[in-house]
């Protein structure tokens, strides 16, 4: 078996995974990476805007249906990194975090960015999961 046959990757249809060379998640073996995850709609447009909590949703809505083709789900996940443009919103920010993963916390980061792809984009979250 060669090593690109035991890794699989799941795309989401954003326009940008082809323009920039990126995959929503890679699963190699048990481990599964998910790209950074905006708080973007189907449409297109940012989920949300200025709202926090809701932005921090739809990123792990958007993680979980990546997890789940990949066959895991939060209770798999083992590091959050939460890059935001708003330090000072963390308590909406860690709100929403902790919904999704209260039963199974992750070791997780908050990190304040200048800015990010779109000015009305407030979080990108990135996760790594282990399957047992």
């Amino acid at each position: 078996m060669t090593a690109s046959s035991t890794v699989k990757r799941v795309f989401s249809g954003s326009p940008w995974e082809k323009k920039i060379g990126y995959c929503r998640a890679v699963r190699s073996g048990n481990f599964i990476a998910v790209s950074g995850t905006a708080p973007m709609n189907p449409d297109g447009t940012v989920h949300g805007p200025g709202d926090p909590y809701l932005q921090t949703r739809r990123c792990l809505d958007i993680i979980g249906k990546a997890l789940e083709e990949l066959g895991a789900g939060f209770e798999h996940v083992v590091r959050t990194r939460m890059y935001v443009t708003q330090a000072d919103q963390w308590q909406e920010f860690g709100r929403a975090h902790g919904e999704y993963f209260a039963e199974n916390p992750p070791a997780t980061a908050l990190v304040e960015v200048k800015a990010l792809i779109d000015p009305a984009i407030m979080i990108e979250i990135e996760v790594d999961a282990i399957l047992p």
